[in-house]
């Protein structure tokens, strides 16, 4: 139970159906679709759609979603909505042009979106709706204006610069050159005519005609690789979720090409090391807890990536002996000096969770990875193109090379806990990079440390920059800062907080849902 004299949240408890996302507008959009009858796919489809207006700084029509959804007879279905590159991208042409790394913004960035396919694929198979009912809240949001949150407003601020260099961008992301600020009314006039023309037309009105030929002639113009062919080949495809087992529970992620097995690693390295047992708050446990996610990490930069492209097997990543050699490489006194990670660029997005009254549970990512992704905006549709091409590699034979019709390497990730069978806890927590290792300490949280599901969510976080220096929240105890230095680690301040996360506990023993929701962004949970 947490300390009432202190600022906090208390967990969300309900009966009926929950839902937890990083918005208040999107969230109250989810319990409407539910009361009103929808299922938790639904309601997922549009509060996700409500997110793509309120919050445009994270996510987009424009960009990326993955899925998982739990059924109530226990059943998992994985989506994976990610774009892949255009057919003529190619990593040589970029070397040509003088890049040592994929441009992080611009043209050459930007991937096709496979995010509307992806709500076209679950609304089809699991909703009972259809698309276009469920992006009216979306589309009138977007027409008559919502007010900017501090969040939104926060982000928005520090993107204003990179905004203004494109026509686009400044047409529809900004006032007179500015960042709207906290409390003030925005609007999307081209977003709401781009949903309203999907909501009648389906997907094909977003991949095919006007506005998928704006997108490909866009990203022509902005020096990047797209043409109408790329964005009419778009599929989502269903996968069978990655799983690894640890605290009771069968924890479920999606496959490469995300890095949803690298928080899986982490568990596997911490159920070998026994750092369960280790006091929360302790150095012994921070400490552990980043060399297992430093060399999960290094994993990930050498092996995933599209899988068509992979050398190694998610069964041979995921393996007890591939887990205890890791695990032997980590020292409980003293930080390794010889894992060498590549630089991690700076990203956040969205995640939200929905549960049902029937107890469907989803599990839902949406993103366009940085802050306005590319910074690109189409002129006339006003769609914000994501920058996912920057996750791939431009090292000639590597798995994540850049390739033509190539997935990239994806940090956005949804998780599912099941157990007995069942859907026990419905999560994610959002940060770019961050969220493999958020993955592995908030599920740690619940199931070592006894924490409710906001407690989980709300302990405090830290994570390693570009340097290496692990850049830490400001509620980390001293006591554990100096042990970390003691171990060896370079320790400072964060001037942001680690990405934010959602979650449901479906309790089965009183029959509640439960949930939590980060106030490390505007987020919150409510259920009825």
């Amino acid at each position: 139970m947490r300390t009432f004299e202190l600022p906090g949240r208390s967990r969300v408890i309900a009966e009926n159906g929950m839902a937890a996302t990083s918005h208040p507008l999107a969230t109250v959009v989810a319990l409407d679709v539910l009361k009103d009858g929808g299922n938790a796919v639904d309601a997922a489809i549009a509060a996700s759609a409500v997110l793509a207006v309120v919050e445009p700084q994270m996510t987009g029509i424009g960009g990326d979603c993955f899925a998982i959804v739990a059924e109530p007879d226990g059943s998992v279905y994985g989506l994976n909505g990610s774009g892949r590159a255009a057919a003529s991208a190619d990593a040589a042409k970029l070397r040509d042009l003088g890049h040592e790394r994929m441009p992080q913004t611009g043209g050459l960035s930007i991937t096709v979106p496979g995010a509307v396919k992806a709500w076209e694929a679950l609304a089809d198979r699991f909703g009972t709706r259809g698309l276009g009912a469920l992006l009216w809240p979306a589309i009138g949001y977007a027409e008559a204006g919502f007010a900017i949150h501090e969040r939104v407003a926060w982000d928005w601020a520090g993107l204003a610069a990179g905004l203004a260099r494109d026509e686009g961008a400044a047409r529809h992301c900004l006032i007179d050159g500015r960042a709207p600020v906290t409390g003030e009314r925005f609007a999307f006039p081209a977003l709401a005519k781009t949903l309203r023309a999907i909501a009648a037309g389906g997907s094909r009105a977003f991949y095919e005609g006007a506005i998928g030929e704006e997108i490909a002639a866009t990203v022509r113009k902005a020096g990047g690789f797209m043409d109408a062919g790329d964005l009419a080949a778009v599929e989502a495809d269903w996968v069978a979720p990655v799983a690894t087992r640890y605290g009771g529970h069968d924890v479920l992620e999606i496959p490469p090409n995300g890095q949803g097995i690298v928080a899986l690693v982490i568990l596997n390295i911490l159920d070998v090391l026994g750092a369960g047992k280790l006091p929360p708050d302790s150095a012994e446990r921070f400490h552990v807890e980043i060399e297992a996610a430093r060399l999960a990490y290094a994993v990930r930069d050498l092996l995933v990536a599209d899988p068509a492209s992979m050398t190694a097997t998610t069964a041979q990543i995921l393996a007890r002996s591939h887990a205890e050699a890791l695990a032997a490489r980590i020292d409980p006194a003293r930080r390794a000096g010889d894992i060498v990670l590549p630089v991690l660029p700076d990203a956040d997005t969205v995640y939200l969770t929905v549960v049902d009254r029937d107890r469907r549970a989803v599990s839902f990512i949406n993103s366009i990875y940085s802050g306005f992704g590319s910074q690109v905006v189409t002129p006339e549709s006003g769609v914000v193109l994501q920058n996912r091409g920057g996750c791939f590699s431009l090292q000639p034979g590597h798995p994540n090379e850049l390739t033509g019709g190539k997935r990239p390497m994806h940090t956005i990730i949804p998780a599912m806990a099941m157990k007995d069978g069942q859907a026990a806890v419905s999560f994610g927590v959002m940060g770019g990079a961050y969220q493999p290792m958020g993955h592995a300490h908030v599920f740690s949280n619940l199931v070592d440390h006894g924490m409710d599901v906001q407690a989980a969510i709300d302990h405090p976080r830290l994570f390693w920059d570009e340097t290496g220096t692990l850049r830490h929240e400001a509620h980390v105890p001293q006591e554990t800062l100096r042990g970390l230095v003691a171990r060896g680690h370079a320790v400072a301040p964060t001037a942001k907080a680690w990405g934010g996360a959602q979650a449901i506990l479906i309790n089965r023993a009183t029959g509640f849902l439960e949930a939590g929701s980060d106030s490390r962004k505007d987020g919150m949970a409510a259920g009825w």
